[in-house]
């Protein structure tokens, strides 16, 4: 592989224009916390020519890490996109935060990209988040390579972690690298493509330097290369004969293999090092560029609005009608920036395009190509771009298009948020600054929601968790200038019917003049524990028992119940509602009458169905050193958690465990205190699980008291 040095990525840099699409790589990199993904692409900016100077996390802030909350925290909390060359190449780039708390980004950035870095640290191997990252490139069919970082720490074992990626995410892995040594040992990269070993030269690892593997490595290099070629021969018939006839293999159709074993989500190659100690950075950008899709190789679709939402496959041409879709949303001091991926046609600055969702023209002002918080100014953009807009008024979704197609895209998957607190200013006079703040960070983040609370009057702010809101609260403060009285935080607990109850209800209402007449039957039912509605409806009513018209009248009715249940006043779910029969009136029966009728229907049967509350669950991982396993586990324990799995690397014992949220606020100072500061923990939401008698006696009793 050849690599081009720090200085020639500098002078392409300079003069990068739009590569053609076959050149260019939309890529993410995402991982567990911790895992060293900013590290890595402060890296990559820098052996690209993009930055000059190499800045840590931890200090001074990464480049990519611009928010002052990100430098002083070291962790990332928005999505940040740039541009980089590469060998002729060009590749854009989105780092993604790694703490679940942030998962949304995670979650529209893989929605608009075409191939993913999948980053693992060497020494925890697969965590939490990464099983989240998994599911989510899985959702959006990404390739990806994985990364295994961190070599050069004390503990680090590649094999365990690709172990990981095999076992616990379903992976086919292809290791295309061995270390030369791990932990302080580490000096190179063994490539078992081309049998040679490259190290890293210069202050800073830009100079790579190929060698013949050391002696001492030969035979491990061997064997290792001839499991590769076992393991892709299963998607290559030439290979295998290749192989059964002992003859030599280009390296060429190696790389065929490997690029669409991986474009086919068959295979995932695995590289290695340390984007600290500056090692195999640049072999991982030659893989981008050799392995991932180009806009080319992957078929998007869209739901035409105009042919019944058939599905329209979209083409890559730029003399096509535009089809873009904003995924992001940032509201600055001089309008909204919208982050906008190109899927087909081109976008020019000045003319209009239209918003598929409303019907009405925009037009596209400033185009801006982003570099973390610095922008380039560009004239237009074409399909396979990654641009934001200034200035657009729309929501994170919207799909725009050409005057002659209506299109709209599918939209990312958004997790319900599971965590409130109550906020109000410390000033009266600073009421709208706060109601400024919340509209923009309700607008930009669709897993920030606002609401009221009825009875007290609070204003409720509901996310993934606490460092979530308390991101929030401290922007808030810092950018309005608004300081907060915040109230304790709250669970997000839901109501759930339990059994199958029939309904049969009348509503009549005659008070002179037209009356109101309607008439419903069916079944409340509840819907399988992990269902992913929350609420169904369906109708088996036949024979104009109820006229067509009035049948989604009765699926408005039961909605409009579901967002405060009767136990303790949380949402409904888990239900599905039947309408098997009914009657109607010529005169009395109208559209409200039928809604008055579902909803008073559904508040009777759902009391019958014997509801239970339901709280949410999170998955929570503590890495300790193994002398303080014992107290951390009889400690979740305590809290209602079920401990499932523990598993021990080296020095230090990772605790996997399924706990109540409700039992975890304050968590971070206990585990702290148990563990003289030395353990760290993740969480994220796992399910909604029935909560346990006299706890939900508990939380009933407080909602009545609350009125």
């Amino acid at each position: 592989m050849k690599t081009a040095t720090h200085g020639q990525q500098e002078k392409a840099c300079d003069s990068m224009s739009d590569s053609p699409l076959s050149r260019l790589r939309n890529v993410g990199i995402s991982a567990h916390i911790d895992s060293g993904k900013t590290t890595l692409t402060e890296r990559i900016l820098y052996y690209a020519g993009r930055i000059h100077k190499i800045q840590e996390v931890r200090g001074e802030g990464a480049t990519m890490d611009h928010m002052d909350l990100e430098k002083e925290r070291g962790i990332t909390i928005t999505s940040a996109a740039t541009t980089v060359p590469w060998n002729d190449s060009q590749i854009n780039i989105i780092d993604t935060p790694g703490h679940v708390d942030f998962t949304v980004e995670v979650e529209r950035s893989l929605r608009v990209l075409d191939g993913a870095i999948m980053v693992l640290c060497g020494v925890a191997g697969v965590q939490s988040q990464s099983i989240t990252v998994d599911r989510q490139m899985k959702r959006y069919g990404v390739p990806r390579i994985s990364f295994i970082n961190k070599l050069d720490r004390q503990g680090a074992d590649p094999v365990n972690a690709i172990k990981g990626l095999e076992e616990k995410l379903g992976l086919t892995t292809i290791q295309l690298q061995l270390p030369i040594g791990v932990g302080a040992d580490l000096e190179g990269i063994i490539d078992l493509i081309t049998m040679k070993a490259a190290y890293f030269d210069g202050d800073k690892g830009e100079k790579v330097r190929w060698e013949d593997i050391p002696d001492a490595m030969r035979e491990e290099a061997e064997s290792a290369r001839m499991g590769m070629l076992d393991a892709l021969s299963l998607y290559d018939d030439e290979l295998l004969e290749m192989l059964l006839e002992e003859k030599p293999v280009p390296e060429e159709l190696i790389h065929s293999i490997i690029r669409r074993g991986t474009l086919a989500n068959e295979i995932t190659p695995v590289l290695m090092g340390s984007a600290y100690k500056n090692k195999g950075v640049q072999l991982l950008l030659d893989a981008m560029i050799r392995y991932l899709p180009s806009p080319l190789d992957r078929e998007i679709f869209a739901l035409d609005l105009a042919n019944d939402e058939a599905e329209t496959v979209l083409d890559t041409n730029h003399e096509a009608p535009l089809v873009a879709l904003a995924f992001k949303l940032v509201d600055e001091t001089f309008g909204q920036l919208t982050y906008m991926r190109i899927y087909q046609g081109r976008i020019q600055r000045g003319n209009k395009y239209i918003n598929a969702r409303i019907g009405k023209p925009h037009r596209f002002g400033r185009i801006l190509r982003m570099h973390a918080d610095d922008r380039e100014e560009v004239e237009s953009a074409s399909a396979g771009d990654i641009v934001a807009i200034v200035g657009l008024d729309c929501v994170s979704g919207d799909t725009y298009c050409g005057e002659s197609v209506r299109y709209t895209m599918e939209s990312m998957h958004v997790m319900d948020p599971v965590i409130s607190l109550a906020v109000k200013p410390q000033k009266t006079a600073d009421r709208d600054k706060l109601a400024k703040a919340l509209n923009r960070f309700a607008k930009e983040d669709p897993t920030f929601h606002v609401s009221s609370d009825a009875e007290t009057g609070d204003t409720l702010i509901s996310g993934m968790g606490e460092l979530h809101l308390d991101v929030y609260c401290e922007r808030i403060r810092r950018e309005y200038k608004c300081e907060l009285e915040v109230g304790r935080p709250r669970v997000s607990y839901r109501e759930s019917p339990s059994q199958t109850i029939e309904y049969n209800y009348k509503h009549k209402k005659q008070t002179g003049g037209a009356g109101q007449y309607a008439h419903i039957a069916g079944k409340l039912e509840p819907l399988p524990e992990g269902h992913e509605e929350h609420y169904e409806f369906e109708s088996k009513v036949f024979g104009g028992r109820i006229p067509t018209e009035y049948i989604p009248s009765v699926d408005k009715g039961f909605q409009s119940v579901l967002a405060k249940g009767p136990l303790a006043g949380y949402e409904i779910i888990g239900v599905k509602m039947i309408l098997e029969d009914g009657s109607h009136h010529a005169v009395d029966s109208s559209d409200m009458a039928f809604q008055i009728c579902a909803r008073d229907a559904f508040k009777e049967t759902f009391l019958k169905s014997k509801p239970v509350l339901l709280e949410p669950v999170m998955k929570v991982q503590v890495e300790t050193p193994s002398e303080f396993q014992g107290n951390i586990i009889g400690d979740l324990s305590s809290r209602r958690g079920i401990v499932e799995s523990t598993e021990i690397s080296g020095p230090l014992t990772t605790v996997t465990s399924l706990v109540p949220l409700a039992q975890m606020f304050g968590y971070a100072t206990e585990v702290r205190s148990m563990s003289q500061g030395k353990a760290t923990f993740t969480m994220e939401f796992d399910k909604y699980q029935r909560v346990p008698k006299v706890v939900q006696d508990e939380i009933i009793e407080a909602a009545k008291k609350k009125k």
